[in-house]
């Protein structure tokens, strides 16, 4: 399985990261920050470096729809997972009718939804949660219990 993991830097990073023992046994494809964090935890991987910021920055959201574009022609994912935040927006809504995708909402955010979730919700194929209390605030979502 190809796998496109697609998130922003710092804790959302670190939640895709604890599905190391998932992922680390598919052929995958990183888009994230080029922060510190990332570089570091990303040693050896094949990554793309996102453009940031990218909440509610136009022009970041352009350059990474570019950007969405020609990483999913080259790459082909089979699979397109992400834990957000707005660097997903793109590749979600490019990816929907040719690659299934698959949302996990972040950890923290119990009891209201995050902008990227919204946006996402309606394209993502299997939209994940961690809490039961999240799954009331996405319909049809999926819990899967703390990654933590």
């Amino acid at each position: 399985m190809r796998l496109l993991l697609v998130s922003s830097s710092g804790g959302h990073l670190a939640q895709l990261m604890a599905l190391r023992p998932w992922w680390e046994k598919h052929e995958r494809h990183w888009v994230t920050f080029d922060t510190p964090d990332a570089v570091a935890k990303l040693e050896g991987e094949d990554v793309t470096w996102a453009h940031h910021p990218t909440t509610r920055n136009v022009k970041n959201l352009l350059r990474n729809s570019v950007q969405a574009r020609g990483v999913l022609a080259s790459f082909r994912p089979n699979l397109v997972l992400s834990t957000g935040a707005a660097v997903a927006v793109p590749y979600f809504w490019l990816s929907r009718r040719a690659t299934p995708t698959v949302y996990l909402e972040v950890y923290d955010r119990v009891r209201s939804r995050t902008l990227t979730g919204r946006l996402c919700r309606p394209v993502a194929d299997l939209f994940l949660v961690q809490w039961p209390e999240q799954q009331r605030l996405y319909r049809s979502s999926v819990v899967i219990g703390g990654l933590w």
